[in-house]
């Protein structure tokens, strides 16, 4: 029998959220309108040439950038539109940038620094909905997407694959680098009422891309102690990780400093993707102690 969709067995295990959030530090978010296959930038041969695509991602990975096509959620324009941020996402003082060229081939001139367009006011939502990649993010992707556009449309984006599929609905919010799973099973409208608010929905929150899964557990601990919601709490200061425990060192504001100690595992062997026919397992953290020295 086939099994179940991997964001249906991922919540019958109860799999926990926080930190699972994918690393990046500065994203490139290219604007590819049309059906994306399963490498939105070198198999969508209808909307971008594969060899170009290619060359585009490789420029980006050697700038150490995560790079995520995104369009527009609804009927495609008859023109395409080639729009593009770079969000350069820090644990305090993101910041993004944005423009436009007139085709594909102007992104290999794009300055990768973000100097070619202008600083964005306010927040990018890229929700999964790469159906190509796992049938998981078509499904319940698109869903969030058309709740979210539907109340914000200026800043909801579809986007291709972000990782951890198997927390489909996933969501990045730019600049600030907060990954959220399940969206379709929470209020993703209330979520970026919240983020308008400079806080975070903690029940929904993967972690912040900018920094190490281990940190994103800290951070997720210092908050569920402190109820301190805010998106920029709880800055790293310190981190020593030895593979099966970890201190890591927080700055818990006015001064404080959060201590938090933790035990690593590794989880039971599981599928990740609806694909995926090799188990393996990932990280795991729960609290040891945490104080406020």
């Amino acid at each position: 029998m086939p099994l179940p969709p991997c964001s249906d067995r991922s919540l019958a295990a109860d799999e926990p959220l926080f930190a699972t959030a994918s690393l990046g530090h500065d994203w490139l978010l290219l604007e590819v309108a049309g059906p994306w296959g399963h490498s939105a930038f070198l198999q969508s041969p209808r909307i971008l040439d594969p060899a170009l695509g290619r060359a585009i991602v490789r420029r980006a990975e050697a700038a150490s950038m995560r790079i995520v096509a995104i369009r527009r959620p609804g009927r495609r324009a008859e023109t395409p539109r080639w729009r593009w941020f770079i969000a350069q996402t820090r644990p305090v003082g993101s910041v993004m940038y944005g423009g436009e060229v007139s085709g594909p081939e102007d992104y290999l001139d794009l300055p990768l620094d973000g100097s070619a367009g202008s600083i964005v006011d306010g927040p990018l939502a890229a929700v999964c909905a790469h159906g190509k990649h796992d049938r998981c993010c078509a499904v319940r992707g698109r869903a969030a997407t058309a709740d979210l556009a539907a109340a914000n449309p200026d800043i909801t984006w579809e986007c291709s694959h972000l990782g951890g599929d198997r927390f489909a609905a996933t969501m990045i919010v730019l600049p600030d680098g907060l990954s959220y799973g399940r969206v379709d099973s929470g209020d993703v409208v209330d979520l970026m009422g919240r983020h308008a608010q400079g806080r975070v929905a903690a029940d929904l929150l993967r972690g912040r891309t900018c920094v190490p899964h281990v940190v994103q557990a800290a951070q997720h601990f210092a908050r569920e102690h402190t109820g301190d919601d805010r998106i920029e709490a709880f800055a790293p200061i310190d981190v020593l990780d030895d593979g099966e425990s970890a201190r890591v060192v927080l700055d818990a504001g006015d001064g404080r400093r959060a201590e938090v100690t933790l035990r690593v595992s590794a989880s039971p062997p599981l599928l990740s993707t609806c694909d995926a026919t090799i188990p393996g397992s990932v990280r795991r953290f729960a609290l040891d102690r945490i104080d406020f020295p």
